[in-house]
């Protein structure tokens, strides 16, 4: 249950928001899922409310806001533009009993191409504002720098493509990267499989196999055993070029403090440089609205376990002495996202929400 004082806070907020240029939207509580569920993070797909409604089709109850703002504004948006947004959002707890089912955001999101770096600092700082009350702590990342490092790295399209489509699962990126780097060497399934391709055509290895099982066809299963194939055949990635990659995401200290390194890693990974580029015009916009740098906690591989449509500048804001609390207010930079839902068009856009129902008793 929504408590009114919750209520009456995120008007505040809005206030908040409002005075700083936004104009107030909003969305459907029920929104069409369809591929809708695929631009989300792993965690809330599996944890959306799902449901079917015999007009509309698939539909679910809203996740997220960011999504059903960025479709209206590249249906019908004018640019630059600057939203705000409250209201509630719902998430399924299978895990954890303990958490909300319902509860508010209150959000801001930012579309402007015409400076990338000043529309960062200008989230960051709004909302580092609405929280200095409750003396929230700040964190920031970059996805931007690790999706350009696996977007440098000399090896296949499709290995490029299988680590960015899992740099958000953790696990999985990892047991690519040692696949990849020969550090572990095929199952012995896989390294039958291979053996026999080496020899056979996957059509009559399929054959061979009997009855077919699953929703798979021959057409597909062939097509993936032949990629299987291919992979086989490409050189490891490049020691050098793997250890870029390992520093990226242990790096966590000051933001200064990480751009020498990472011009450094550039030598290796020239394609690094714009993205380090885009930090330290970051850090220099944040710093003239008086958020130092060498006080900003920085580690680009922060993000990965939010939503998987972050594609660059990421942050948090975390209660302090109360660690057992999610974060307060999360945001970040999405780019691609307008891209694939501009029909064709996209436009530079950043946004962050706050969880005003985690501020009581902090004050």
């Amino acid at each position: 249950m929504i408590s009114a004082a919750d209520r009456a806070r995120a008007a505040d907020l809005m206030q908040g928001f409002v005075a700083a240029g936004a104009t107030p939207v909003e969305t459907d509580i029920l929104q069409p899922a369809g591929t809708l569920l695929d631009l989300y993070g792993e965690d809330i797909r599996g944890r959306a409310f799902v449901t079917h409604d015999p007009i509309a089709g698939e539909t679910m109850l809203r996740p997220d806001f960011t999504v059903p703002v960025v479709q209206r504004h590249m249906a019908e948006g004018a640019d630059p533009a600057r939203y705000c947004y409250t209201g509630e959002v719902f998430r399924r707890q299978e895990v954890d009993e303990g958490r909300p089912r319902e509860y508010l955001q209150v959000g801001f999101e930012v579309f402007d191409g015409s400076d990338p770096a000043a529309a960062d600092a200008e989230v960051f700082d709004l909302i580092a504002r609405a929280l200095a009350p409750w003396e929230a702590v700040p964190a920031t990342g970059d996805l931007g720098i690790l999706i350009a490092a696996i977007a440098g790295l000399t090896t296949s399209a499709r290995r490029r493509a299988a680590l960015k489509r899992h740099l958000w699962r953790p696990a999985r990126f990892r047991r690519l990267m040692e696949r990849y780097t020969g550090a572990i060497p095929p199952t012995h399934t896989r390294g039958l499989l291979l053996e026999q391709l080496t020899h056979t055509a996957p059509e009559t290895l399929i054959q061979a196999a009997g009855t077919a099982v699953g929703l798979r066809g021959a057409g597909e299963i062939a097509a993936r055993t032949q990629a299987l194939a291919e992979d086989a055949g490409t050189p490891p990635i490049a020691r050098t070029e793997a250890e870029v990659i390992a520093m990226i995401l242990a790096m966590d200290g000051p933001m200064d403090a990480a751009l020498s390194p990472l011009r450094d890693m550039a030598v290796d990974l020239p394609g690094l440089s714009p993205a380090v580029d885009r930090l330290e015009a970051r850090a220099e916009a944040l710093a003239r609205r008086g958020h130092d740098p060498a006080r900003l906690s920085f580690a680009p591989a922060r993000g990965r376990s939010a939503m998987e449509y972050y594609d660059g500048f990421t942050f948090t804001f975390a209660a302090p002495l109360r660690p057992d609390l999610p974060p307060l207010a999360t945001g970040g930079r999405y780019d691609a996202l307008t891209a694939v839902l501009g029909d064709g068009r996209s436009i530079p856009a950043v946004g962050g929400v706050i969880r005003p129902g985690l501020l009581e008793g902090l004050a």
